[in-house]
């Protein structure tokens, strides 16, 4: 059993956190660090993100009345501190696993995690609509946003402080600049940011500033009037940008050093007092106190499990070799592509390592651009470099897509431009949980006219896809979507073909019963139909590749030869390829019995994908139960 320190072991609130003595308080944070090393080693998780805010966590609850004041951390990779401090410590052991702590804040979990996070760029504007509700009901409560540099990228960060500057609400802004999201951080932000950081003048004049203000024996309200406007003067005269926050009305602080736990509690102290909106600049490591997980912030910004003695990332021992994952098919496959077609480009939103667009950027870094964490942008950039002949893969998790949603129908759709969409991690993602699961993504998108979806059921077809969909004759935006993880195939580099644009393929003829499969789930079916054979039951099984446009000659082949069918798709039973295929039969006049395997219209937790594949219903023994009964034959028990 991991043992948390003798301080942090009797702080079970932050009212018993307030007990502790202000000289002690970077013990405690030792303490919380070492636990956060000890429980993520052995369990896993995120990592590097919770290590570089400690003590901002730790000051955060020191000074204000949570929950009362009301904390709302961006994305949340970072709230693993929060989370230990606010009750959670002894059950942090549980956190990203099935029916355990989730690993993003979580308003049903705990009074303390005021807003559900888990996509970026939220935090500002979710605080200020606290601050104004606050303030209309006339109640005595702080808001306060901690965001990153990588969040503060996106529009949505923006316009929430464009409204925070006119809105007069007391609503505060920690702005924790680490020069990272999870791949390094690009942009004219990080410039500017890195220039108000690291102006010696600045630092060195406003440093002195403040000394001399210490000094004068004058009013305090006085004292931080005039600090105020001379250090306003001195911003613009030492550094060519550091005016854009004042510039949105926000009374800008910092920056700070965000490791000093005294200094940082002092400054949260003063700010506490100042009424009206405000951001405070602190200057952070990610990975702190880890000297590996400092030196290398992408590695481990979720490193899975490892010792953390010697920092050796623990991996399964394999004897044979195993498939890649779908990312990197996709990864080195693109820049294949690239090689072959000059007219290629690579676009992605903050995620090259990720999504292993990382490839092609270390290749031909004049091709594929990380845009920061600017989902929209990324759509409407890739639809301006289609208007002019280029075919661009626009690589973006599919939860994520679900943020771009008008761009992809006004940029996209309406103009007919051969963008390729590849939504990596669709389906069920795992531990991260119901903000990162990709369950959407048939249904939003197939309503949408002029769009080609599409869905590998192994890497060589993710390779043909991706093929296809970068030929001349393609003309229509192409999406195609994959989950996270391995593939099925090791010898997986097979040459290319073109495939047939909406056309599926019948894998197997049975009896009786059909399958129909979209995507990977296929490969679930495939070791159902081995075990119902065994049982003397034997299926058809069709791989529909395409949900639009839909094999209507194959689905016709279907209909006129089985009175029972099954769908199989990881995605939301709503709007999918169950629909599409229910659609078409009422448009037929056809009279099968339909059953639809999925993701239930309900939210699904957090768990390995194993697990929730078998809560949802539609792992290999649920598809062989589906046909049995279908069949009116007794069925298999799950676990």
């Amino acid at each position: 059993m991991i043992e948390a320190g003798p301080l942090l072991k009797h702080i079970d609130t932050p009212d018993d956190l307030k007990k502790v003595s202000r000289e002690k308080l970077h013990q405690v944070c030792d303490e919380l660090r070492q636990y956060i090393i000890d429980i993520v080693s052995v369990h896993g998780g995120h990592f590097a993100a919770s290590l570089g805010v400690v003590e901002l966590s730790v000051a955060l609850h020191y000074v204000y009345n949570t929950p009362n004041d009301q904390l709302v951390w961006d994305v949340g990779h970072q709230a693993y501190g929060h989370k230990i401090l606010t009750g959670r410590r002894d059950a942090f052991v549980t956190n990203r696993k099935y029916k355990g702590l989730s690993g993003f804040p979580k308003r049903s979990e705990s009074p303390y995690d005021t807003f559900g996070v888990g996509h970026s760029s939220t935090s500002i504007s979710a605080a200020l609509g606290m601050s104004m509700a606050a303030k209309y009901k006339g109640e005595d409560r702080k808001s306060v946003a901690i965001i990153g540099d990588g969040s503060m990228t996106a529009g949505m960060a923006f316009e929430a402080m464009n409204h925070a500057g006119v809105a007069d609400s007391d609503v505060l802004i920690i702005l924790n600049d680490n020069c990272m999201s999870i791949d390094p951080n690009v942009g004219a932000l990080k410039e500017y940011l890195t220039d108000i950081s690291t102006s010696p003048t600045y630092n060195k004049f406003r440093d002195e500033l403040w000394e001399l203000m210490g000094k004068l024996p004058i009013g305090k309200t006085f004292t931080r009037e005039m600090a105020s406007k001379v250090e306003a003067g001195l911003k613009g005269m030492v550094s060519k940008s550091s005016n854009l926050f004042e510039a949105l009305q926000l009374r800008y602080f910092g920056p700070i050093d965000g490791h000093n736990i005294t200094n940082l509690v002092d400054t949260l102290r003063d700010l506490r007092e100042i009424p009206g909106p405000k951001i405070l600049h602190i200057l952070t490591v990610k990975g702190k106190g880890y000297e590996l997980a400092e030196k290398d912030q992408t590695k481990w910004h979720a490193p899975g499990l490892f010792d953390k003695l010697t920092g050796e990332i623990i991996k399964k021992k394999i004897e044979t070799p195993q498939p890649p994952k779908y990312q990197d098919v996709f990864g080195l496959t693109l820049v294949e592509l690239a090689e072959m077609n000059p007219m290629i480009m690579g676009v992605t939103p903050a995620m090259p390592s990720g999504s292993s667009m990382k490839f092609m950027m270390e290749a031909m870094p004049d091709r594929a651009f990380d845009v920061g964490i600017c989902e929209q942008h990324a759509v409407t950039l890739s639809a301006g470099l289609a208007t002019q002949g280029v075919k661009a893969f626009c690589n973006i998790y599919s939860s994520f897509m679900q943020r771009a949603y008008d761009q992809v129908i006004h940029d996209v759709a309406l103009q007919k431009l051969p963008v390729i969409f590849c939504l990596d991690r669709a389906g069920l993602v795992g531990e991260d949980g119901p903000t990162h699961h990709g369950c959407y993504d048939i249904a939003f998108f197939r309503c949408i006219p002029n769009l080609i979806i599409a869905a590998p059921m192994n890497e060589q077809e993710l390779r043909n896809m991706m093929y296809t969909a970068q030929l001349p004759s393609t003309d229509l935006p192409f999406v195609i979507r994959y989950p996270r993880g391995e593939g099925v195939m090791v010898d997986w580099k097979k040459p290319f073909e073109q495939l047939a644009i909406g056309q599926g393929r019948r894998l197997k003829e049975g009896k009786d019963v059909a399958i129909l499969t979209f995507g990977h789930p296929g490969n679930n079916a495939q070791t159902a139909i081995r075990n119902l054979r065994l049982e003397g039951i034997d299926p058809a099984h069709y791989d529909m590749r395409f949900v639009k446009p839909l094999d209507e000659a194959l689905l016709h082949e279907v209909f006129q030869n089985y009175a029972l069918v099954v769908t199989v798709e990881d995605a939301t039973v709503v709007g999918g390829l169950g629909s599409a295929v229910l659609e078409f039969m009422n448009a037929h006049n056809y009279h099968s019995q339909v059953r639809i395997l999925g993701i239930p219209d309900t939210i699904v937790e957090h768990g390995s994908v194993k697990e929730l594949q078998q809560e949802c219903h539609y792992d290999a023994m649920a598809i062989a139960n589906a046909v049995k009964n279908l069949l009116g034959k007794s069925v298999l028990v799950e676990g």
